[in-house]
């Protein structure tokens, strides 16, 4: 199949193309555009021509077209989900639920879209502010450039168009390049859902020159990207005085008190740290426990790892599946390989079977190894041990990410002090650091970015506030 470039609501044939190819098989799935600077400005020109059309719809039509979007993804619930399992080679179990998710985004939009606030602001509460009245309205940026990840190539884009509509503004997205499909999918649905033309245009091509044109294009007021702190830093250098929403990955902790039940812990910490092979941005990597519970805990999730199954996204059976690339698994498998050979041990995995990277688990690491500072990105966790809960603390902390930790434990005091004390954007109490709801604000600091997702947050980034004062 061949895809063209969707501007101002119409397909338009690219000048050149690149293939797609399924992650699993290395079979050719599409050809795609890849776009050159000219065609990505085309994009940017589509969008800047909607501004005053996007900004003029009013709250009620622009929920309805969200809302129509979820519909229709409702509608075609399993072409959508086997397209993720192809694209991405995410099992087919786990894409189901990233196309209940994305439903689930778009309807929140529409509901935001909704409910767009109007602060009134108290004016006589300074001197001079007699008899007048004022109000705070919130308005559209104008262009949003969003750039999405491979990850969740539905969910995620869900995540930055879903809010830039609900909010009246215009939307250039460019997808992950390995990832492209689902994009297309949902242009025509948003199309189908009567989207005027040019509020969403999708360019796909070569992340640096694609990306780097739309940041530096003077007319995009907003970047909204999710990817690696190396390209999200140069977004930053290069973005001028756009406002650049930055989520850029962790290396996420869960920290499990003496008082815990393991079995149950056990449970979440395998799901979390394995869920399409470990390829989330909180997926659980860093893995602290009391040290009275160490071997149970290692037990119990050895035991929950062998029974995960591995085989093709499109196997009902399969649990996990190869990475998005050979060469992340190659980079994986080093990562490993080198802990090992520094002094880690191995609890289980650490093998490639059939192109298939083995769910590891290691112990006995050092804070300098890749698999426990680095975000690893792929099936590996690390479970190390603490002895007073300031220590477990300390170990969450030293980490330059800082994005969701989970925190399991029975005592209010711990809980408390985890909640105080962790330098992360979210802490979960009894929950795996993996645990997103679309509504909730999702973000980190230090290294893991700057601002909020979640809808009614992202749509606090892509709006600008402005003061209306009334003179009685």
């Amino acid at each position: 199949m061949k895809y063209s470039l969707f501007l101002a609501g119409n397909w338009q044939e690219p000048k050149q193309s690149m293939p797609v190819y399924s992650p699993y098989s290395g079979e050719w799935i599409a050809d795609v555009p890849d776009a050159d600077e000219e065609e990505t400005a085309a994009a940017v020109d589509a969008a800047c021509q909607a501004e005053k059309t996007a900004a003029s719809i009013p709250a009620h039509e622009r929920a309805d077209i969200l809302l129509k979007v979820a519909n229709l993804i409702e509608e075609n619930r399993e072409t959508c989900a086997r397209l993720i399992a192809l694209e991405a080679a995410k099992p087919i179990k786990t894409a189901r639920k990233e196309v209940a998710r994305t439903i689930m985004t778009y309807r929140f939009s529409s509901e935001e879209a909704r409910r767009m606030p109007t602060e009134f602001i108290n004016m006589d509460a300074a001197p001079g502010g007699e008899d007048k009245t004022a109000y705070v309205l919130r308005k559209p940026v104008g262009t949003v450039g969003a750039i999405t990840p491979f990850n969740f190539p539905m969910n995620l884009v869900a995540h930055k168009i879903g809010p830039a509509i609900a909010s009246g503004n215009c939307v250039v997205l460019k997808p992950a390049e390995q990832t492209p499909l689902s994009a297309f999918f949902i242009a025509e649905l948003f199309s189908k859902a009567g989207a005027p033309e040019g509020i969403l245009n999708v360019i796909t091509g070569d992340g640096k020159l694609v990306g780097r044109k739309m940041v530096e294009d003077e007319r995009v007021n907003m970047i909204t990207f999710t990817g690696s702190k190396q390209t999200g830093l140069d977004i930053r250098s290069r973005a001028g005085l756009k406002n650049v929403t930055l989520e850029l990955g962790s290396n996420a902790a869960a920290v499990i008190g003496e008082d815990t039940d393991i079995e149950r812990a056990a449970e979440k910490l395998t799901a979390g740290a394995f869920a399409y092979q470990g390829q989330l941005c909180i997926s659980v990597q860093r893995i602290f426990v009391h040290k009275s519970k160490s071997r149970e805990l290692q037990r119990a999730m050895k035991k929950n790892v062998e029974t995960y199954t591995p085989g093709s996204p499109l196997d009902e059976a399969a649990d996990f599946s190869k990475l998005i690339s050979p060469q992340e698994t190659t980079r994986v498998k080093a990562w490993i390989d080198q802990a090992v050979k520094e002094g880690a041990k191995l609890i289980t995995g650490g093998e490639v079977e059939d192109g298939i990277l083995q769910l590891t688990l290691l112990t006995e690491t050092e804070r300098s190894m890749n698999v426990r500072c680095e975000e690893v990105f792929g099936p590996v966790a690390v479970i190390e041990t603490f002895e007073t809960w300031e220590e477990a603390v300390s170990l969450v902390n030293d980490s330059k990410y800082g994005l969701q930790t989970g925190v399991f434990t029975n005592r209010l005091d711990e809980a408390l002090q985890a909640a105080r004390s962790i330098e992360s954007g979210s802490v979960l109490i009894n929950e795996i650091p993996s645990f997103r709801l679309d509504h909730m604000p999702y973000g980190g600091v230090k290294d893991s970015g700057n601002g909020r997702e979640g809808v009614k947050y992202a749509i606090d980034e892509m709006t600008e506030r402005k003061l209306i004062s009334i003179q009685a």
